[in-house]
């Protein structure tokens, strides 16, 4: 249950060396800064830092620049033994990305640019293919002074309509071309008579094209403007290849420039988190307590530079950050936590007793040995390939389910299918427990309900723990969670569980006066005790009255939740069987076919019973654990430790 010790530093020095300092801190990737007005009650002397980044605007257009012509920068990373080559001025780093962010936007729309004409070109081509059929001079066309000439199309269903227009001898079209629903085609009017026939024409829904700005005839301009499209494409690849090849030769040194100016950026950020005293600046911050002395050694050369460090324990009123530290087992499951909240810093780590009960109820509700093994690699591609949290969590679930399968005997819903191992392994005659008899059944069910009683008990001691090492004594000693209800639950669990279950005979007067009245009264009034303990000055309430209703209602609570926790773990028993029944199905389903439809059957049955029944019993131990168990004994309101790190701000 690990949480990563970390120390508060405070950096004091003269503005001038401030750059230096914040590059220190982001250089060491492992710095977080915090507000150092926050760590002040008397500010008034000290002025926030807000500066506007120089870096960001230059960096912002190197990014978008690359990005619109689908070209992608990587972060390139200070090699090791050139600190001592001259790092690249401000100047010449904003410069650069200016003038190579001009550069590629020039590129960019020159391209634009030719792609328009080509689309532009192309739809006049097609508009004009139309009427190659005429024998159209359209120079001479635009010399007439007393006729209006139209280009366009007609429906099909307006061009059969034009006999109603008879009456009309300007109301005349004629056909170029035509498809399945237009036609292309021509009409004239007099000047005189233009108006008239435009909205009869109109109301045929003739759609005009214009062909005012070509020359010669349709077939001439129509040869015109593919000579101008072949040009504009030509002009493209030019364009493209210029490009490539300057790309090719400046990639590296664009990469490089990015990245600097990246780090210059981030390593700027940092300055809104310092405040400014006169000359002199204050940057605080939080570091692993096991790189104090390397960072120690990067601020030494400082003149005007003095540091503090300090433990987070002396400190925990700023609420330190916090870094889950686990082993590589338990690692996976910080993904709940944090779907959860990461603990406070003095807080107890849950991942380790999410892991270890997570994996052991996932397997005992998912007991199957080749079922079990397909989630294993069904969860390490998930991991591999797609890079999903969940695949790492699937893995070891699914190897506790392949051994709880073989522990039932059952293989893909086949209950006899391991019998051969049972007799050469372990002498038996068949599988150990036949999970559909009724007293298999009845010991399925009183095993989850003994499981859940135990994990519930294991949950108070650890919030016991957690409490009295965070002097929390109200919560630790008097509380529903703490040792009053552990005591409480404890003697229901062994007293009346005990005497159904064994037969043991230990409840009598004492019994139930020490054990279940006594701590029941001590979390009725653990406000006032703990107060009382904890030299709380606000300790007595304000309206007894009020005091003991409401707790009384809270206590009938507590009391309940008893119940209900504790009956919540006969999901892991029902798992079981649901799990035996379903498979039964299928091979019921199986005999009735027969033939090729048993193997379909089996088949499909068993990769439905692993969709459903896997997903159904991830989300049950899923809510056992945040509803029943570590919830018991953790708050989750702690926040991430997020050092800088300009690598991962530039992904």
């Amino acid at each position: 249950m690990a949480v990563q010790k970390i120390k508060m530093t405070s950096i004091i020095g003269r503005m001038t060396e401030l750059d230096q300092v914040t590059e220190i801190c982001g250089e060491s990737e492992f710095f977080h800064p915090d507000n150092a007005l926050s760590f002040y009650s008397d500010t008034s002397q000290f002025t926030p830092l807000s500066e506007e980044n120089p870096y960001a605007e230059p960096l912002q257009r190197l990014v978008e620049s690359t990005a619109k012509v689908k070209r992608k920068l990587d972060f390139v990373p200070r090699k090791p033994g050139k600190e001592d080559q001259p790092a690249p001025k401000d100047e010449e780093l904003i410069t650069y990305a200016n003038r190579f962010a001009d550069e590629m936007e020039d590129y960019r729309r020159g391209r634009e640019k030719s792609k328009k004409t080509i689309q532009e070109l192309t739809r006049s081509m097609e508009d004009i293919s139309h009427f190659t059929g005429l024998e159209l001079d359209l120079d001479e066309i635009r010399k007439c002074a007393y006729i209006k000439v139209r280009f366009g199309s007609l429906p099909k269903e307006s061009y059969e309509k034009l006999d109603f227009y008879n009456e009309n001898p300007y109301v005349i079209f004629f056909p170029s071309s035509h498809d399945e629903t237009q036609y292309w085609g021509v009409y004239f009017a007099p000047i005189d008579q233009a108006a008239e026939v435009d909205r009869i024409f109109s109301s045929l829904y003739f759609k005009r094209v214009k062909l005012a700005n070509y020359k010669g005839s349709p077939e001439t301009a129509l040869k015109q403007m593919e000579e101008e499209r072949n040009a504009e494409g030509k002009r493209i690849q030019e364009a493209d290849s210029r490009f490539s090849a300057q790309w090719k030769k400046e990639r590296s040194r664009c990469c490089e420039i990015y990245s600097r100016l990246t780090e210059r950026s981030v390593y700027f950020g940092i300055r809104r988190y310092a405040a400014r005293y006169n000359d002199s600046f204050i940057l605080t911050g939080w570091i692993p307590a096991d790189s104090e002395e390397k960072f120690k050694t990067s601020l030494d050369p400082l003149q005007s530079v003095e540091y503090t460090f300090e433990n987070a324990e002396d400190n925990l009123n700023h609420s330190p950050p916090v870094r889950l530290k686990n082993k590589k087992l338990f690692r996976p499951f910080e993904y709940f936590i944090d779907m959860y909240g990461l603990p406070s810093y003095d807080e107890v780590d849950p991942t380790p007793f999410v892991a270890i009960t997570y994996i052991l109820l996932f397997g005992i509700m998912f007991a199957d040995l080749g079922q079990g093994l397909v989630v294993s690699l069904l969860g390490h591609w998930m991991w591999k390939k797609k890079k999903m949290k969940l695949g790492r969590i699937l893995i070891p679930c699914g190897i506790c389910s392949a051994v709880f399968g073989t522990v039932f005997g059952s293989f893909f819903g086949f209950e006899h299918a391991l019998d051969p191992l049972y007799r050469g392994m372990f002498g038996l005659s068949k599988k150990p427990f036949e999970v559909m008899e009724p007293v298999t059944t009845n010991l399925i069910i009183y095993s989850a309900i003994a499981i859940g009683l135990a994990l519930v008990m294991i949950a108070m001691l650890i919030n016991i723990y957690s409490s009295l090492r965070r002097k929390h004594y109200e919560n630790a000693l008097f509380g529903p969670n703490g040792a009053a209800g552990l005591v409480f639950y404890g003697s229901l669990v062994f007293g009346f569980g005990g005497k159904a279950a064994f037969g043991w005979d230990i409840v009598n007067t004492p019994y139930i006066i020490c054990l279940v009245v006594i701590p029941l009264v001590l979390i009725f009034f653990r406000e006032v005790l703990g107060g009382l303990m904890e030299k709380r000055p606000n300790w007595k309430p304000e309206s007894w009255g009020e005091y003991i209703m409401q707790n009384f209602f809270e206590t009938f609570e507590f009391l309940l939740s008893y119940m209900t926790n504790t009956m919540s773990f006969l999901r892991v028993g029902a798992f079981v069987l649901v799990h035996a029944g379903m498979m039964l199905v299928v091979f019921t389903l199986a005999e009735m076919m027969g033939g090729i439809g048993y193997v379909l059957a089996v088949l499909i049955g068993n990769v439905f019973v692993m969709a459903l029944e896997g997903l159904l019993v991830g989300i049950q131990v899923l809510r056992l654990e945040f509803y029943e168990m570590f919830s018991r004994f953790f708050e989750g309101e702690g926040r991430a430790f997020q050092p800088v790190i300009a690598r991962e701000e530039a992904q």
